[in-house]
């Protein structure tokens, strides 16, 4: 469905038709979709130039352009996660010439396995960025404890990146959403400012805090795309202090 979103051609007519239906209740799905892709690839330029040559991509999906090893650089060692067996084929067929990339089979809802198969990979007693860029709102559960592992996980001077479907402008599209997601085999769970916030415990937010997908760090400030459209989606960066 992410993939119909952005114009992809890697979908299928079930795909298709469940994306149709989302977008008869929020049209402005595939504006956000882009903006998701625009946002991460800015916090990827943002964590290279703080030093961070290490990524952890949990919930990666189908490669696309910009993949996050290609704005981290040749020397960043990443690692993509996902449970997705067509994600984990396709991804390893495109990655398998490039030594410092790793895809894993790996699930947000076991963090602890999670981590120990990104560890063979990664020194996690190092800075890293985790990134959970559209993710986290496929947890139906509570995801406090699930972010407090990998949290705890991070060594000090890491930072997260993470974006998530906000529903406090519009409350009642929600249901709809989600659910066509659950009849889709993949449930969503939209939560308000508040609850996405708490997301980032432990963590500091860098400038300019949790904002609408647009407003971080865009590069060309004048020209944000409607600055003044309803935070269906929410973004920030959290930095790990040394405490």
């Amino acid at each position: 469905m992410y993939d119909y979103y952005l114009g992809g051609k890697d979908n299928f007519p079930a795909d298709r038709a469940a994306a149709e239906k989302v977008l008869e209740i929020v049209p402005q799905v595939p504006f956000m979709v882009r903006e998701n892709r625009a946002f991460l690839g800015r916090a990827v330029r943002f964590l290279r130039a703080q030093g961070i040559t290490q990524f952890l991509d949990i919930g990666t999906g189908l490669p696309t352009q910009e993949n996050v090893h290609q704005l981290a650089g040749e020397e960043a060692k990443v690692v993509y996660v996902d449970n997705d067996p067509q994600v984990l084929a396709h991804a390893r067929a495109l990655l398998q010439d490039r030594p410092h990339v790793r895809i894993i089979d790996g699930d947000l809802r076991e963090p602890e396995r999670l981590l120990a198969d990104a560890g063979e990979h990664l020194d996690l007693s190092r800075p890293v960025a985790v990134l959970m860029v559209a993710i986290v709102h496929f947890i139906q559960d509570d995801p406090r404890p699930i972010m407090a592992t990998l949290t705890s996980a991070m060594a000090p001077g890491s930072f997260m990146a993470l974006s998530h479907a906000c529903k406090d402008i519009r409350p009642e599209i929600a249901p709809g959403v989600e659910r066509v997601y659950q009849e889709a085999s993949a449930p969503f769970t939209a939560r308000g400012s508040a609850e996405i916030i708490a997301l980032f415990d432990g963590l500091d937010l860098v400038e300019p805090g949790m904002v609408n997908l647009p407003e971080w760090r865009p590069e060309d400030p004048d020209h944000v795309p409607f600055r003044d459209s309803p935070p269906y989606f929410l973004c920030g960066v959290a930095r790990k202090p040394a405490r």
